[in-house]
């Protein structure tokens, strides 16, 4: 059917969801494909879910997210009224987006970074303007400042950077926002920021109390384990929370996700033990890859990339065929979540066997 639309959605692909795990009759298989919490919701989060929740699917929850807010206010030492919750952190960047941005405005940002930016600025009627990320996958800070112009909205600073796994320092952080002019905002999408552990890597929290145009975005979906619910959140001047407001979706956060969000914060120390454990599978595959010879950016966040070029097929085939699903980017490379001890250890398996056939 031929239908009259808005013509630049004809030159985006839609997002792709992470395949799930292979079909292998008699075999367990992983998803390792859309950097998931391999472990499931604390039972704490649980408990709170069915006795606080299930019981008001009937209701509407509260709009504004209020209990979810002001527990997060406290937690950053921030006023409610900069507190934004969206139905996870993508869509508080398109609220931003949708915000600040129109036809003949640029947003820029690095490339390859989260699919979604470009799909978020095209709808919007925006353009992109796609920084190459450096050799080594992280962020290009000089190409980054030089692409901002006076039909700039908004620079998306991703950090740890996805699918690279990337981090960005403080240093280079501070030097965007002295570039950038301060009626400019900068995005610091920080889905993955609990396994950051790069000893120099920006806090985006701290810039936000020293620049007037920072705005921050966090979810519940990965260290907290509750991408299914989708919650998450922005940290930004009141003005732009006032004005993300008006373009967010009604009732978009369920109450189901409120009630898990407030004991998720409740039950911070299970959470930073789960965060530990998987940081440290993450450094086990890491050094055990190291040791086979594989060369790749060091990793920041619960996923690592392997940059394979031309033979990115070849490994994504062999990764399938061993049970595991992975986030392909033909003719680029692999990215690979952090899963179960069990998922892992076939991924030093499989990266092995690839190591011996030449890759």
């Amino acid at each position: 059917m031929s239908f009259k639309h808005r013509s630049i959605l004809d030159t985006i692909p839609g997002y792709k969801q992470g395949k799930p795990a292979p079909a292998k009759p008699g075999q367990r298989t992983f998803k390792l494909s859309s950097n998931e919490n391999a472990f499931e919701p604390l039972p704490s989060v649980v408990e709170a879910i069915t006795s606080q929740a299930t019981g008001r699917m009937n209701r509407y929850p509260d709009m504004r997210g209020w209990a979810v807010v002001e527990r997060l206010a406290e937690r950053y030492g921030v006023e409610a009224e900069n507190v934004m919750l969206g139905c996870g952190s993508t869509e508080v960047i398109t609220m931003l987006v949708n915000l600040v941005a129109g036809p003949g405005d640029e947003i820029v940002y690095p490339w390859r970074s989260f699919e979604a930016y470009p799909l978020i600025v095209a709808g919007a009627g925006a353009t992109s303007v796609q920084v190459p990320n450096l050799p080594d996958g992280s962020h290009d800070v000089d190409g980054l400042i030089a692409a901002v112009n006076d039909r700039t909205r908004l620079v998306i600073v991703n950090n740890p950077n996805n699918p690279t796994s990337t981090s960005i320092s403080d240093a280079d952080a501070r030097r965007i926002m002295q570039a950038v002019p301060s009626d400019v905002l900068v995005l610091f999408d920080e889905a993955y920021i609990q396994f950051n552990t790069a000893a120099d890597t920006s806090v985006a929290m701290d810039l936000f109390r020293e620049y007037p145009n920072v705005v921050v975005a966090h979810t519940f979906s990965k260290a907290y384990g509750l991408a299914g619910l989708r919650i998450g959140y922005a940290i930004a001047p009141a003005d732009v929370v006032e004005g993300m407001s008006k373009v967010a979706l009604p009732f978009g956060v369920t109450e189901t996700a409120q009630v898990a969000a407030v004991a998720s914060l409740d039950a911070q120390e299970e959470l930073d033990e789960r965060v530990r454990a998987i940081i440290a599978e993450r450094d086990r595959v890491v050094a055990a890859l190291r040791e086979q010879g594989w060369e790749f950016p060091t990793p920041y966040a619960n996923y690592f990339w392997l940059p394979l070029g031309e033979r990115t097929g070849q490994a994504a085939a062999a990764f399938t065929e061993q049970g595991l699903s992975t986030r392909v980017f033909p003719g680029e490379g692999v990215r690979i979540s952090v899963g179960e001890p069990e998922a892992n250890d076939l991924v030093i398996k499989v990266c092995a066997e690839l190591k011996a056939q030449g890759l």
